[in-house]
């Protein structure tokens, strides 16, 4: 049995060292082979040379540089993609801020056993993080699943793991504006809850600020749904109704009632509004095309730069010995 952990990461340098002596305790209590897999989403920092060592140390170890900063949720993909090209009978997905526990893979797997195709991990309690976060977050899940046509389980991060069917599944899904946790739950396979207390970061910053967290929701409401295009025809029709009725009552006042009708202010208002209101619309129906257009383009989610393991690292090394070797004879 082949289980992979697929952590994709952006600058998580103070983390990585941590967060594997933490899996590495985790896995020598279960009885199953490993694949320990880190995506280093175009890091700036030294996330690349922790991920070398730790390759160093452990075959288990997979690293995958991307040429630069795809996101995460193409990040994630190249990993979920590592992990079936290796043959995982399944596949953890978590973030390497160690907000999400390692220890609670006990828990997943042991769920994951019983049956279930999906087992995601529920936050309880959302340590280090600000009342407005939290807010927003609530708010998130609720506001997209009123909208959204798959229903997505509230209160989860990526922390989950997919079976192997699932893994196969969400491969299928290769749309460019991707919302991956979406995509496992669009998949509709046997899933259950793991609760869990997520404790705040380990080391340095979160990367999601407030606008990465408002496109991430855009995506996934227009992503899984037509409801906001299904909302600006509801709009329209209820604008055009309220400026029939009030046309009437002019009429009725001007023809019947004989009263001089002024309506400057409330004219230019109008129109104003209607403006606005048409330029919201337009928006709306821009973000569906850009998709339609991105997606019609046919580029590949990621690029791969390089893949760390402990066999590439020892033949580059031996590549390196023999030219040295080569040059001292000289």
């Amino acid at each position: 049995m082949l289980v992979s952990v697929v952590v994709p990461m952006l600058n998580e340098e103070g983390n990585l060292r941590e967060l594997y002596r933490r899996l590495a305790a985790v896995f020598e209590k279960l009885a199953c082979d490993r694949r320990l897999i880190f995506v280093d989403d175009g890091s700036t920092d030294g996330s690349s040379k922790v991920i070398r060592e730790l390759a160093q140390g452990d075959p288990t170890v997979i690293g995958l540089r991307l040429s630069r900063n795809f996101g995460h949720e193409s990040a994630s993909t190249a990993g979920l993609d590592v992990a079936a090209e290796a043959g995982s009978d399944a596949a953890i997905l978590m973030d390497a801020d160690l907000q999400d526990p390692p220890e609670v893979i006990h828990e997943l797997i042991a769920r994951w056993k019983e049956g279930y195709g999906i087992v995601y991990a529920v936050r309880r309690q959302r340590r280090g993080e600000t009342a407005v976060k939290r807010a927003c977050a609530w708010a998130f899940y609720r506001l997209l699943n009123c909208l959204s046509d798959v229903k997505i389980p509230m209160d989860t991060g990526d922390f989950r793991l997919v079976d192997a069917k699932v893994l196969e599944a969400v491969r299928l899904c290769r749309e460019r504006d991707r919302f991956v946790r979406g995509l496992v739950a669009w998949t509709g396979f046997d899933s259950i809850a793991v609760p869990y207390d997520r404790p705040a970061r380990f080391a340095g910053k979160t990367n999601y600020r407030f606008w990465k967290l408002l496109f991430l929701s855009l995506d996934a409401a227009v992503g899984f749904s037509i409801t906001p295009l299904r909302f600006a025809s509801a709009l329209g029709f209820i604008i055009m109704a309220l400026s029939m009725a009030m046309a009437l009552v002019i009429v009725i006042q001007k023809l019947l009632v004989g009263i001089q009708v002024q309506g400057y202010a409330l004219l230019t208002s109008g129109l104003f509004f209607l403006g606005g209101v048409q330029m919201l619309l337009l928006g709306i129906l821009g973000e569906y095309i850009g998709r339609i257009y991105r997606q019609t383009q046919g580029r590949p989610l990621y690029l791969v730069s390089e893949k760390i393991t402990q066999k590439m690292q020892d033949a580059h090394e031996s590549e390196i010995n023999e030219e040295s070797r080569v040059g001292s004879r000289r």
